[in-house]
Formats: C-alpha cells, structure tokens, sequence
C-alpha cells in the first residue's frame, strides 16, 4: 500500500463519522401544559430547559390548545404537564390527549415505533392525586405506543415525572423540585434521543 493511502485513510474515516453526525436530524420534543394559575408553566419551563440542554435536541415549550397537528406529527417524544384536578389531569389535558391519539391515527403513524412520552404535573397537597394524574397520562401515552420515560429525583431514584407541591397559586417552587423538573428534562431528552438515532439507524 502507498504511504499516501495509509495517511488518507483515517482523514477519509474521520470525514465520514463526522458527515453521518451531521446527517443526523435533531430530535423534536414537544414540552406540552396546561396551566391554570401558573404553576404547571413554571414546572413546565424548568423541564423544557433541562430538554433544551441536550445536544442536538430541539425544544418546543407550548399551551396544549397552542399546539399544532404538525407539532403532534413531528415530534419524536412529548412531554404532558398538568394541574391535578379532582384527583386526576384536567379536562384540558385529556382533550389534547385525545386529540393526539386522533391526530396520529388519522396519520397513519398509532404504529409508528420509538415516540416517547413523558409527565409532569403540581397539585395542592402532598399527595392529592399527583400520582394518578401522571399515571393517567402515562397510561394514554402507553395506548398509544409511545415509549415511557420516568423522572428522576435528586437522590437518583426513578419517579413517574417531575412534580410540584402549591397550595396556592402564588407558592414558589422549592429548590428541590426545580432540579429534579431540570434533571428530568434532560434525561429524557437524552433518551429519546438515543432511542431516535437506534430507530433510524
């Protein structure tokens, strides 16, 4: 072999890692909420910047009645917040669940593989149906096929998704929750991008 073809070699190689890397589209995530006093947006902010912090990956922060039918049909995972109502998510985040069950199946893509999905959510008390709010929409997300992927909390445990304690609506979100919303975000937007690059590879 030439000494010009061993010197080339790995240049070419490199050329190629570099050009696939570039080919490689950015992963949608879809940080969708419904917020009734202010609370759920300002979760939903803080796991939208956790999302945002992964490379290659690209945020969309929207109101559930803000997003698009596009948005729904772009995006490679989804990210549901809530306010809890009555022990469960509120009427308009099972609206827009619906409608992106709707909107999938009349696409054609219910059986698409390798969406993910995710939640989040506050409620009032300690407990007052935090846990059945985020279940409920992992649940629908699961009907749907998408790939759930849990939060994390600060001693590393896993959770059902970031989540926020306000008994009123002006009550600030502790240290703690606003890590673990930051923590979270990041984590599945790192996932899902790992699932979407061993999906179209």
């Amino acid at each position: 072999m030439k000494l010009s073809s061993i010197v080339l070699a790995p240049l070419l190689v490199s050329a190629a890692v570099v050009g696939a890397a570039e080919a490689d589209p950015p992963t949608r995530i879809l940080v969708a909420f419904h917020s009734q006093t202010g609370n759920t947006e300002a979760l939903a902010h803080l796991v939208r910047d956790g999302v945002a912090s992964v490379e290659g990956v690209e945020a969309r922060l929207r109101k559930v009645g803000a997003v698009t039918d596009e948005e729904i049909l772009q995006a490679d995972g989804i990210l549901l917040g809530t306010p809890v109502h009555w022990a469960t998510v509120s009427v308009e985040t099972r609206t827009f669940l619906d409608r992106v069950g709707g909107v999938l199946l009349q696409a054609g893509l219910l059986q698409r593989e390798g969406r993910t999905a995710g939640a989040f959510c506050t409620g009032g008390g300690a407990a007052m149906g935090k846990e059945m709010a985020r279940l409920t929409i992992l649940n629908a997300f699961l009907t749907m096929r998408f790939l759930v992927i849990g939060g994390i909390e600060g001693d590393g445990f896993g959770t059902l998704g970031p989540e926020a304690t306000t008994p009123d609506p002006k009550s600030p979100l502790a240290s703690e929750e606003k890590q673990a919303a930051r923590d979270s975000g990041e984590r599945f937007a790192r996932l899902t991008r790992q699932v979407r690059l061993g999906v179209g590879r």
